[in-house]
């Protein structure tokens, strides 16, 4: 039998067996579907919404950022949210 390989480590049989079994036992959905993805920040679901920034208004935008220790999703949400109650 060829050498199973994942992420650089050899996968020895029994641990594929074990994925076998499982997957033949079959899956909750319901559990599988509170699992996927990227947990939510409001424990509701949210949306991605893309948005285009030239290179100094990222730039801008980091630098306040970092001085307010935020990452640039929340420095967005949050300015988002100063202007909409100005």
């Amino acid at each position: 039998m060829a050498k199973r390989v994942i992420h650089g480590r050899e996968v020895p049989d029994a641990e594929v067996q074990a994925w076998a079994d499982e997957a033949e036992a079959g899956y909750d959905v319901e559990e599988l579907q509170r699992r996927w993805g990227r947990p939510t920040r409001t424990g509701t679901p949210t949306r991605v919404v893309p948005t285009r920034f030239s290179d100094e208004e990222l730039a801008e935008l980091m630098t306040r950022a970092d001085r307010e220790g935020l990452d640039r999703s929340s420095a967005i949400r949050a300015a988002v949210r100063e202007w909409a109650r100005a």
